[in-house]
């Protein structure tokens, strides 16, 4: 590591990169770099010492924070981590649920969690519906499926108790994998927590902070308590419909209250998040965990040395009903959910309403409320998105949890439905000589698929019935826009005005696509009950058939069809894995969401990725306390994602520090996707806050062909009054996107679209560094 100057006159440029994934030289915009603190996985890189314009914009040292590695690492591991995608989204649905610390939310909370809970079980269930249901009962027992297959047929002479206990081991091992998958600690994070206490008075300056221990390890010993039960109660309630005994009724009744009591306790608040590390609840939550391992080793034992004959009949016994229930309890969860959220958010905005009427004055009302419309803007656009609160008033906002968490849900279901069908449809030897009748899966699964099918057809309608009915719309905006920024483009750039217009009309489409995930969460919410056909044994082909008259096997092929699609959706999922970390390109697109997502502690599902805010936010916190405590003044300029950890770093920060620092954004998704699908994380007061903290030394700069990225504060346009009063009303500044649509001299092509692309060597970036860095140094900038 190189010494660093320490003038007070010095100005670090303290840079971090958003979910481009970019290397150090890039995100410096220098071609040779060096580390100078951190690792591999999260490190600061400055120019090499030596080599010509090592400095920034009006003299800066630049630095950057390259954090990339920290939320996927490896390719092997990037995949590992997509087959927790359903368990990530539902961890990020419990942070959009309203006002957290209420009584309703704590409500909200405990209704998160149960539903986590059922998302193990499902995991266990589908593990077992491969491995008991369909391997061991149906297959093994049954000579022309053993046929031509000596990966089984070695086991196919074997005790019926034997082979099941057997077979129990898959779905140990598959849960015991995904445990390993998410408690194993990519980095030791305990390193990296810094001592500053948090200062930020919102919840959002908690990110970053959280002590992983013991709120995530009392969640893994209780949700891995619940999936060896369900495997353990799966095995016993198997050999009590063969004839029960005294120890496989006690098993039972051991097993249920050891699941009934984790069911309690993920509920209860004060014991998983409030009891301090080593108390008597770490102790309890082992104690469940280790009885459980306990209960599942003498029940493995007892089915297979149980001399008590078998009753080989179609089908797993219980193994239906308990499908069913699973999926039955997460339609009801999801309704309670999606209830509670709804009278959350009518209360808020029917409180926000009533204080803004008595307490807004006609001067903020007139600055805020009717300013000019800006060229390129519909009408009221400046004024859309802002609330009764401030804030972004779209479809999700107060509603993220239920329809999030239904689509996590929807995922998990329609994956696990459609594993046990592929392998089903693989097993299935139909109409052999001997009259076996055929291996087919649980019908809940068969709804399940079904389900997934209406839901995606439901939700590709609504996509061309979106883009149709606001093409027009998009479309005018995007020409007065193009209109307003190029008033004398000669009649040759024609074709490049058009291709503006498409990129700037494909921008806008981003607030539409909340419309989907509605439809979509609606549809899946709606359907998840006929798990309860399945388990009166009502089939989805004659059930559709009676109700609607579609012949049943238009239904069935559907269902054929909707399985097929789901094993493309899973192998898209991992083949954009691979391609989000290896593609620079692809990562823009599926980046933004992992990242999203693992920024946000485990809290519901402990085992979704890895937070890694938990080593970043404390990172950037003590490297900032450490510059500013050699003598610097710190520019932190954040791009897309690292806006947002900039922002929760600020507010973690001591006064002291944040005296000495200014803040440039571009492409930032904070108020445009976090203060609608985070709204009590990432507010009106948050914003302000952060704005207050660095005393107004922030410039967001956004682009209107920027999909993912756009303004903070006001979205007004040059020349344009913002839209609101004060410091803040100073801080957005919108781009011309592309600077020209005409080549310049010397050259034969137009400027680029930048879009969501960071914009480093753009000058305009560089006027907005210089400006910051002369109020820091407490002189006025001389760029206009």
């Amino acid at each position: 590591m190189t010494p660093e100057p320490g003038t007070s006159d010095d100005v670090v440029e303290l840079r971090v990169h958003g979910v481009s994934g970019a290397g150090a030289e890039q995100i410096l915009d220098r071609p040779h770099s060096h580390q100078v603190a951190g690792d591999r996985s999260g490190g600061f890189y400055r120019p090499r010492p030596g080599y010509p314009d090592a400095q920034g914009p009006a003299g800066v040292t630049v630095e950057a924070y390259r954090w990339s590695d920290l939320p996927s690492g490896t390719t092997i591991r990037t995949l590992s981590l997509m087959f927790l995608l359903p368990f990530m989204l539902c961890n990020v649905a419990i942070w959009m649920r309203p006002a957290p610390r209420s009584g309703a939310g704590v409500v909200l909370k405990a209704v998160c969690r149960l539903l986590a809970l059922t998302l193990t079980m499902l995991y266990v269930l589908a593990a077992m519906g491969v491995a008991l249901d369909l391997v061991a009962w149906r297959c093994v027992p049954n000579p022309s499926c053993l046929a031509g297959r000596p990966w089984l047929s070695w086991i196919g002479d074997r005790p019926v108790g034997l082979t099941l206990a057997v077979f129990a081991l898959l779905p140990f091992g598959a849960l015991m994998l995904v445990w390993r998958l998410a408690t194993r600690p990519g980095r030791n994070f305990d390193a990296f927590h810094t001592p500053i206490s948090t200062s930020g008075g919102h919840q959002l300056s908690a990110v970053g902070q959280w002590d992983r221990a013991p709120t995530v390890d009392r969640l893994c010993s209780l949700h891995g308590a619940a999936g060896l039960m369900t495997l353990g109660l799966g095995l016993v309630a198997a050999r009590i419909s063969s004839g029960p005994s005294m120890l496989s009724v006690a098993l039972a009744v051991v097993g249920g209250a050891v699941l009934l009591t984790c069911v309690v306790l993920v509920c209860a608040h004060p014991f998983v998040d409030l009891l301090p590390t080593g108390s008597y609840a770490d102790r309890i939550a082992r104690g469940l965990r280790n009885l459980a391992f306990v209960l599942i080793a003498v029940v493995l034992v007892a089915v297979a040395v149980d001399p008590t004959p078998w009753r080989v009949r179609d089908g797993l016994p219980g193994y239906a009903s308990a499908v069913g229930l699973v999926i039955l309890s997460q339609a009801v969860l999801l309704f309670l959910l999606g209830t509670g959220a709804l009278i959350a958010r009518s209360r808020r905005r029917h409180s926000a309403a009533s204080t803004t009427g008595t307490a807004e004055s006609p001067e903020r009302r007139r600055a805020g409320r009717d300013p000019a419309p800006a060229p390129g803007v519909e009408p009221d656009e400046a004024r859309r998105g802002f609330g009764c609160d401030g804030l972004g008033s779209g479809l999700l906002q107060g509603l993220g949890a239920p329809v999030i968490a239904a689509t996590a849900t929807g995922l998990a279901v329609a994956i696990s439905a459609d594993l046990v069908y592929r392998v089903a449809d693989l097993l299935n030897r139909r109409a052999s000589a001997d009259g076996e009748r055929e291996i087919s899966p649980p019908l809940g699964y068969k709804w399940a698929i079904f389900v997934f099918l209406v839901a995606a057809a439901a939700t590709l309608v609504a996509t061309v019935t979106i883009v149709m009915a606001s093409r027009a719309a998009r479309t005018r905006t995007a020409r007065a826009t193009v209109a307003h920024d190029y008033p004398d483009a000669p009649s040759a750039a024609g074709f490049r005005l058009r291709q503006v217009e498409r990129t700037i009309a494909r921008a806008r489409f981003t607030e539409r696509v909340e419309t989907l995930a509605v439809v979509y969460a609606c549809v899946v919410g709606a359907g998840m009950p006929s798990s309860l056909l399945g388990m009166l044994g009502l089939a989805p082909g004659t059930t559709v058939q009676r109700l609607t008259g579609i012949p049943a096997a238009a239904t069935d092929f559907g269902i054929q069809m909707g399985s097929f699609l789901i094993a493309a959706l899973v192998l898209g999922l991992l083949v954009g894995g691979v391609l989000a970390y290896r593609t620079f390109g692809f990562r823009r697109y599926v980046g933004v969401l992992w990242d999203l997502g693992t920024f946000w502690p485990r809290v519901a599902h402990p085992f979704a990725p890895p937070c890694y805010a938990e080593r970043a936010v404390p990172e950037l916190s003590r490297r900032i306390v450490h510059l500013t405590g050699q003598g610097h003044g710190v520019l932190l300029t954040g791009h897309s994602h690292g806006s947002v950890l900039l922002a929760a770093t600020i507010l973690q920060l001591p006064p002291e520090v944040c005296g000495r620092l200014a803040l440039l954004t571009y492409g930032s998704p904070l108020r445009r996707l976090y203060a609608r699908l985070f709204p009590t994380y990432v507010s009106e007061d948050v914003l302000r806050e952060v704005g207050e903290r660095v005393d107004w030394r922030w410039i967001n700069l956004w682009r209107d062909t920027d999909p993912i990225g756009g303004w903070v504060f006001s979205p007004h346009r040059p020349g344009r009054a913002p839209t609101v009063p004060g410091a803040a009303g100073t801080v957005d500044r919108r781009l011309r996107d592309p600077v020209d649509v005409v080549p310049p001299p010397g050259d034969s092509v137009p400027p680029p679209i930048v879009g969501h692309w960071p914009g480093e060597s753009d000058r305009r970036f560089a006027t907005a560094v210089t400006e910051l860095a002369s109020r820091l140094r407490g002189r006025p900038s001389t760029v206009s």
